[in-house]
């Protein structure tokens, strides 16, 4: 095997296997040779091995398997967020708003107005950029900043990431990750490096190991953190910002996901001195994940960059689509209906959390549209129970960074659009699973 490859540099080397991939030679599931074999055959060092394997980890044309070497990876299914494709059981873990809790938009495209916008105009509707700037502009703390409109908040991520990293710069992700945000920055052939989550978010030790490690950028969410629900205390706030004080070059990502439907304050960890950073808020979970649309906050040179990257007529964000935003967001009747969602979402996820400690599972009061709950006993081994049930929930398994972690004794739930005959049935078979 390894006489096919070639190549004396690492990128050489991850081509050659590409290409043997490519062509057939080697196929799903072939073990790779050993990193020491694989140098001495080529007559490189070590470490250039290493770094051959760790890009065609990235690209995900290898799987590392431990003690059974690493292999060409297969078209393994990916998780991904929403509801489960071809199945007839009720999905629990979709991670989606109700959509009966989202407001119907054909008021506002009633008021649109406006003349046509052609090639080389702003890409930034004015209306908007001064909303948006006064949205934003009470979390930040007192910098200059610049507003950027992308198609989502995972659109204004793999930007962001673009105009700062090259291919292998590493880059710090909350553990256990939202999983576009894994998906990001693998599909980037970026290196997460994971940074521990607790009850107040991000840890502080967790974060200083990735920045000495030398991570370029941070990504965090510091409040109603996915899959978790955690949110970001004021005192962790600022004992991270005094870590990150020391690296003000550090490209800094706030993903606000649920801003108007939160129930707690925003906390940030962008300091008055911080270079690069930016909060990037979408309206997906308020206004529907149709919507596609998200602002960025930014440093002026990170939205100098930005800018290159969104240009107009190709990559721009549709005016029409802008407006619509804007003129929901400035309507009194839906900024009430957010408001009611919220609400709704909060008080049927206590409830929820009420009925599980009554017999004996814990659930650590969160924020979001999910629940994180633990478990006595290995998740995947509740969930296979539960499918028996008629019942299909996610595991914590899959918003793992680390491929070779312990099982999860984790489930990520969605119940906030169950009937109440619904939550009912499904506490009584969650803790039927358990014991």
């Amino acid at each position: 095997m390894s006489d096919q490859i070639t190549g004396s540099t690492a990128a050489e080397i991850s081509d050659s296997v590409r290409d043997l991939r490519d062509r057939g030679v080697l196929r799903a599931g072939e073990v790779l040779p050993p990193v020491r074999e694989l140098a001495l055959h080529l007559g490189v060092n070590r470490n250039t091995a290493v770094a051959a394997y760790r890009q065609l980890a990235q690209a995900g044309v290898v799987v590392s398997r431990g003690r059974g070497g690493t292999i060409i990876a297969g078209a393994e299914p990916v998780a991904q967020e929403g509801y489960a494709a071809d199945t007839v059981l009720r999905d629990v873990g979709t991670g989606n708003p109700d959509p009966r809790r989202i407001p119907d938009p054909t008021p506002a495209l009633a008021t649109l107005t406006g003349r046509p916008v052609l090639y080389g105009e702003p890409v930034i509707d004015r209306g908007l950029e001064d909303w948006a700037t006064a949205w934003v502009a009470a979390d930040l703390p007192e910098t200059d900043f610049r507003i950027t409109v992308t198609s989502g908040a995972v659109d204004a991520v793999e930007r962001l990431l673009a105009q700062a990293l090259t291919r292998d710069d590493a880059v710090a992700l909350e553990d256990p990750c939202f999983l576009a945000s894994i998906h990001t920055v693998r599909l980037g052939g970026y290196r997460a490096i994971p940074v521990p989550v607790d009850a107040e978010g991000m840890t502080v030790d967790g974060l200083r190991a990735a920045l000495d490690a030398g991570v370029r950028a941070v990504i965090c969410t510091p409040r109603a953190q996915n899959p978790t629900g955690s949110s970001l205390s004021a005192r962790r706030a600022a004992e991270l910002r005094a870590v990150l004080s020391e690296h003000p070059y550090v490209l800094l990502i706030e993903d606000d996901h649920f801003s108007m439907l939160s129930r707690q304050p925003y906390q940030t960890l962008i300091g008055p001195e911080h270079r690069r950073f930016a909060l990037v808020r979408s309206v997906s979970k308020f206004l529907g994940p149709d919507m596609c649309l998200a602002v960025a906050a930014t440093d002026p040179t990170t939205a100098e960059r930005l800018a290159m990257r969104l240009s107009p007529g190709t990559t721009w964000v549709s005016h029409l689509l802008q407006r619509l935003t804007l003129a929901q967001l400035t309507d009194d009747e839906v900024r009430t209906r957010i408001a009611e969602a919220a609400t709704h979402y909060a008080a049927r996820n206590d409830d929820f959390v009420a009925r599980l400690r009554e017999h004996g599972l814990q659930v650590d009061p969160s924020d979001g549209l999910s629940l994180w709950v633990a478990l006595p006993v290995p998740a995947r081994i509740v969930t296979e129970r539960l499918m028996r049930r008629g019942w299909l929930a996610r595991t914590g398994d899959e918003f793992s960074l680390d491929e070779r972690a312990e099982p999860s004794h984790h489930l990520r739930l969605t119940v906030h659009d169950l009937s109440e005959e619904d939550v009912t049935t499904l506490v009584a078979d969650l803790v039927a699973a358990v014991r």
